[in-house]
């Protein structure tokens, strides 16, 4: 990470600024030139909090802003893609229309009928596993969108550890968007290629090369090393550092160099277009994946997730370090797209006893079989695996569909391991929840990120600490539900000279537009949010 922003500070040092114009913004006295949108990928409330205390760096300086520690992905469908689509259009997912990473869509023209978030589907030959990278499915501007409106001079930039990230934070009206593709970062937009990123990509292909011994672990990071073995393949997760084989870029994906190599494009991007130094404000969005692809890959307890904290900590200390000595008049706010829950074993090894494996029988295979048998049918297809979204008989006739989903619906709900069970008709008739996100009920937060045209028949919500894992050779957890583990998430905002406040309210990652756009001066009159300004920040004019 340090040899990579070491190049990306001579790219910083060798750039001057724009040529001077006008930007049709409202006046904001003190306006920041950049303001830095940070996203760490499954960063949990939990999470931050455990690990503030050791923060010395990056994190550290962050955490002596305005910190609301109850910030809230309020919506049930905690996925990468819905949490991102909220953090920059001021919108739920029920609104933004990304209400999952991929939904079930049987009008598509393609054979393959399941739709990735950010693709455009109609593009010849693709599927959604190889698919064209596109904003298309976002229903709703963000806040370059409308910056971009209002300053064409202003500059719209996305350096992210994945496409879906990048696409949601910016839109259609990014002036660069990179984003990392199993080997390197890659991009969807035409045009002038960036030098910083050819770069980045020629350090990173030879950090990818050579063997990685593994990283040191401080005695913080020791005393959580303790080994657990995963159900099923009795993987062993908790003490491991990083260690590589030469040409292992899956290994570097899920490990803290990731977060370096993104924050070494980000720095690059900043010299190279000479952002915060233009005639107008620039708005640039990273999303970090690390800390997502660990957690998930070994939980959050152990010695890697200590690793990866403790150096994501050191790699923004020394990005927003250059960020300063570039003299750049910067803001920053630092959320998450979602949280994550540990390992069950681990879990109830610290007093979580409920804490379980799902059971295979909810997976969608077995689902089908016990349909079929039920109702006498030759094949009852099933899409969706253990929660959240699930479409039932998509191959039946119409009569038959309707007898499949309220089979299914009766099938789950009798499941020990679940919660509730929702259908479409009853989640639309619900209104839109407001008020403080902690207090909504659970329907109240599968209305918030249902949408009735890519949401599936059924919303199956399993109880609390119940794993979605079966197959642990990859994955060690995965979030997606509607409880606080996996909802609530920090919120801060950062700005040189600002005093340190701890904030309690719960507040929601919609409410991050609106309180940016009255930073930078962005009207909302014509805009409809969901979000509102956070007024309780020092300096804060809302925008109206």
């Amino acid at each position: 990470m340090r040899k990579l922003l070491l190049a990306a500070t001579a790219i910083l040092a060798g750039c001057g600024a724009q040529p001077a114009a006008k930007a049709q913004l409202a006046p904001v006295p003190n306006a920041p030139r950049l303001t830095i949108v940070l996203s760490i990928d499954q960063m949990s409330a939990n999470l931050f909090e455990a690990y503030r205390p050791l923060f010395t760096g990056g994190l550290a300086r962050l955490s002596r802003g305005t910190v609301f520690r109850n910030g809230f992905q309020a919506h049930a469908a905690t996925e990468t893609c819905p949490g991102h689509s909220t953090l920059l259009t001021g919108n739920s997912p029920a609104h933004t229309g990304i209400v999952a990473n991929a939904w079930y869509d049987e009008r598509a023209s393609r054979t393959d009928k399941i739709i990735y978030c950010a693709e455009d589907e109609s593009r010849p030959g693709t599927t959604s596993l190889n698919y064209k990278v596109s904003p298309l499915h976002l229903k709703v501007p963000t806040l370059g969108d409308l910056l971009k409106a209002a300053s064409p001079q202003s500059r719209v930039v996305a350096v992210a550890g994945k496409d879906r990230s990048a696409v949601m934070m910016t839109g259609r009206s990014a002036d660069q968007r990179w984003y990392w593709n199993r080997d390197r970062f890659d991009t969807d937009l035409t045009g002038t290629p960036a030098r910083s990123a050819a770069l980045v990509n020629q350090a990173v292909g030879m950090m990818i090369a050579a063997p990685q011994p593994g990283l040191q672990p401080t005695p913080e990071c020791v005393g959580k090393a303790q080994v657990f073995k995963l159900k099923g393949t009795g993987r062993e997760v908790g003490n491991r550092r990083f260690t590589r084989s030469g040409g292992d870029s899956a290994g570097f994906r899920s490990s803290p160099a990731l977060d370096g190599a993104t924050l070494a494009l980000a720095a690059g991007l900043i010299g190279e277009m000479s952002l915060g130094k233009g005639p107008a404000p620039d708005l640039l969005a990273v999303s970090l994946a690390a800390t997502d692809y660990v957690g998930h890959a070994y939980g959050n307890g152990g010695q890697e997730m200590c690793l990866q904290m403790l150096s994501l900590d050191r790699d923004l200390g020394d990005f927003f370090r250059r960020l300063d000595n570039a003299g750049i008049r910067y803001a920053v706010v630092m959320t998450a797209d979602h949280g994550g829950p540990d390992i069950p074993e681990r879990a109830r090894a610290n007093g979580i006893a409920d804490a379980d494996w799902v059971d295979p029988k909810l997976s969608a295979a077995e689902v089908g079989k016990a349909l079929q048998e039920e109702l006498k049918l030759p094949r009852v297809e099933v899409i969706g695996n253990y929660s959240a979204d699930i479409e039932v008989g998509p191959n039946l006739s119409p009569a038959d569909r309707i007898r499949a989903i309220a089979a299914a619906k009766r099938l789950f709900a009798r499941h020990p391991q679940v919660q509730a069970v929702f259908s479409q008709a009853e989640i639309a008739r619900l209104p839109m929840p407001s008020g403080p996100p902690d207090k909504w009920t659970l329907a109240e937060r599968v209305r918030a990120s249902f949408d009735p045209d890519r949401s599936g028949d059924l919303i199956v919500i399993n109880r609390p600490n119940i794993m979605p894992v079966t197959d642990t050779r990859t994955y060690a957890t995965m979030h997606g539900s509607p409880w606080d583990y996996d909802r609530r998430v920090p919120i801060i905002f950062w700005r040189a000279g600002m005093a340190a406040v701890d904030r309690p309210e719960a507040v929601s990652t919609t409410d991050i537009m609106p309180t940016l756009a009255g930073w930078l001066g962005v009207s909302l009159a014509a805009t409809r949010i969901d979000g509102h300004c956070l007024g309780q920040i020092a300096d804060t004019v809302c925008s109206r």
